[in-house]
């Protein structure tokens, strides 16, 4: 592993620990870390082309991979599709490698991105914030981890409108200081 590729799984391990489970925002991702089943992986390619095979790889490891062992994997892009549509554009061709493994159903593919932006908010609005890493990540899960974190956690549908609670309480300020703003390499 090249000093590059380690240094994209700490920031994101960083994101991971200090937001992510440091600020509750999933609260299913504690457990999964805590007894360490997820899977770091970086493509270090700029080219989106790379980062679909690199995902197809990844999804098929982890649909064969012991659930018991490994429960999800965060795929890390740091130079390929810096620009956020463009990355948003990107994520039907990750459906579509999905769909033609004939793991739709069975696994799914989350986005986040260091300039993450929902449909009808300002680029600053904090509720942004809330899908922003220090790269672009892929993060593939098992549908079967959802349907057990939601069948254990009843209010699921409530995560997203608690989380913009929790980082406008915090501010950009305080999400500065946890030191986990976008490293994207240009």
């Amino acid at each position: 592993m090249t000093d590059f590729e380690i240094t994209a799984i700490e920031d994101t391990k960083k994101w991971l620990l200090a937001a992510v489970v440091g600020l509750n925002l999933c609260p299913f991702a504690k457990a999964v870390v805590v007894k360490d089943m997820v899977r770091y992986r970086v493509c270090s390619s700029a080219d989106s082309a790379d980062l679909l095979v690199m995902l197809r790889e990844e999804l098929l490891h982890l649909a064969q991979a012991d659930p018991n062992t490994l429960d999800t994997t965060l795929l890390i892009a740091p130079k390929a599709l810096p620009d956020f549509l463009d990355f948003n554009d990107f994520l039907a061709q990750c459906d579509d490698v999905l769909i033609g493994l004939k793991l739709d159903g069975v696994l799914q593919v989350a986005d986040f991105h260091p300039h993450y932006q929902f449909g009808g908010t300002d680029v600053n609005d904090i509720e942004n914030f809330t899908n922003r890493t220090p790269y672009p990540t892929l993060h593939l899960l098992r549908e079967d981890s959802i349907d057990k974190a939601v069948q254990a956690y009843p209010d699921a549908s409530l995560i997203f409108e608690r989380n913009i609670e929790v980082l406008n309480t915090l501010g950009h300020q305080a999400w500065a200081q946890l030191g986990i703003a976008s490293r994207l390499h240009h």
